[in-house]
Order: structure tokens, then sequence, then C-alpha cells
């Protein structure tokens, strides 16, 4: 497998709360740290809260990840991308995926 590189960011526009957000992944070894971004004051509790990140961390059941336990301690609500974009980001830091955009529509 491909080295993954040592550094990813992902830029998130989420929705109609306005508040754009910039993440950027750090790979450490085996684990990754977080640099977030945004306007937003519960997204901006949300990397102090988590620490690094680990591969392990990452096939968490929901309820026991570090993301979105630090999601709910910080406040986001629960449609909120970003904690989302986070996993997305550590995965790609950690070699786990490849960049690839996601994307929610809705269609009238």
């Amino acid at each position: 497998m491909k080295e993954s590189p040592a550094s990813v960011q992902v830029s998130v526009e989420p929705g109609i709360c306005g508040f754009t957000c910039s993440i950027r992944a750090l790979r450490q070894g085996k684990r990754v740290d977080f640099e977030i971004l945004s306007d937003c004051l519960q997204v901006r509790k949300l990397a102090p809260c988590m620490g690094r990140i680990t591969v392990r961390d990452l096939f968490l059941p929901l309820r026991q990840s570090p993301i979105f336990r630090c999601a709910e301690k910080s406040g986001c609500h629960l449609a909120c991308p970003i904690p989302m974009a986070v996993v997305k980001a550590a995965e790609v830091a950690l070699g786990l995926a490849l960049p690839r955009d996601a994307v929610l529509t809705f269609n009238a």
C-alpha cells in the first residue's frame, strides 16, 4: 500500500449554519493529531477534546468513538457533518482510505 501523506487538509461547507470548517489531519506514526478551524464555538472545542486518534479509535462503535463522544461533549448538533469529516480525514492520513469528496445533495 502506498504511504499516506503526513498531512491531509479537508474543507467542509456544513450547510445552513454557514460555519465553514477547515480540518487538518497530521499523521504522527500510527496516530493522528488535528487542527480544526471554524467560527463555530462547538466545533472549535472538538480537537482539544479528542487528542490523538488511533487506527483502533476509527473502528470502535459509535458510542465509544472519541470523535463522536467529543462532538457530543462539545455540543455539536446531531446532523453536524464535521465529526464525520474528522473521521474521513483520519482515515486518509493513516492510509486507510483514498481522498475522495463526500457529497450530500437534497433533491426537490
